[in-house]
């Protein structure tokens, strides 16, 4: 059987493109909210789950941290998706006839100069690859799509001009999770670990809890907070760090960090991207 990969949004979206690119086997499964996705792996409708943790230029994504800690799944894999935006129309439809492109919110200052340039008005929609399906569904020939190219391979669309990003660095990391943790070493360029930590309240304890990591040559990559149950006192911090917990350095740095935190759960052991170099 397939295996199943429940990720947000409608099919040909960037979620469905990262599905598509780390598992090109698996069928993918459309869920309305990261909630969703997240209980279609509980109720077995799915078996993994791919969901965007943050991107270059927008920074994190709202909400995720605080629900990975509480989903009961684990990180086995991430995987970078370069966001490239195609405009598309319906087909036969040319370039000059576009008057409007509608796409999320997010994806459209993305393409501000080429819409300028050829005095295309923008308009929001509620999801880029589900603007695509409504086009598809007898949208006017006037308007257009922006979204990933696999929305207009999936929906019939035809690309009239690819890859009109302003900017070529925008990419969104993703992360596949698992109710089953993985922590075998794997890969070709070394081991993540991600975890989320609670410090004890004392002075200076988010100091002392970091010196471990330095102390012993650990190189954290990403350390974000977030407030805990709505409270501006209880504060959480999520961490990537490079290595695998068995490498001595990481042991020690994890004991030491240990005794400064009230919580430590570590969500996830799993190879790093090429692309995350």
């Amino acid at each position: 059987m397939k295996q199943r990969i429940a990720f947000q949004g409608d099919l040909g979206a960037y979620s469905h493109q990262a599905v598509v690119e780390a598992r090109p086997d698996a069928e993918a499964v459309p869920c309305r909210t990261f909630e969703d996705c997240i209980d279609a792996v509980r109720g077995d409708d799915a078996d993994l789950t791919m969901l965007p943790v943050e991107n270059s230029t927008y920074g994190r994504v709202a909400d995720i941290h605080s629900l990975l800690p509480k989903s009961g799944l684990h990180i086995i894999e991430e995987a970078f998706v370069r966001v490239r935006i195609s405009l598309m129309a319906l087909p036969g439809v040319a370039l000059e006839e576009i008057e409007k492109v509608r796409a999320h919110l997010v994806l459209l200052p993305q393409a501000k100069s080429f819409l300028k340039k050829h005095g295309i008005r923008a308009e929001s929609a509620a999801d880029s690859a589900g603007a695509a399906a409504e086009l598809a569904h007898g949208g006017p020939r006037s308007t257009g799509v922006l979204a990933s190219s696999l929305a207009a391979q999936i929906h019939g669309l035809d690309i009239l001009a690819s890859d009109i990003e302003d900017h070529g660095h925008n990419t969104t990391r993703f992360l596949l999770m698992s109710p089953e943790i993985d922590e075998s070493r794997r890969g070709d360029h070394g081991m993540i670990t991600t975890f989320v930590f609670e410090v004890r309240n004392i002075p200076a304890a988010l100091y002392k809890a970091m010196g471990g990591f330095a102390t012993n040559g650990v190189n954290m990559t990403k350390l974000e907070s977030y407030m805990k149950n709505g409270s501006f006192t209880a504060t959480q911090f999520y961490a990537d760090i490079e290595g695998h917990p068995e490498d001595p350095p990481v042991t020690r740095a994890l004991e030491e960090l240990r005794y400064f935190t009230n919580y430590l759960e570590i969500l996830g052991v799993y190879p790093a991207d090429a692309r995350r170099r």
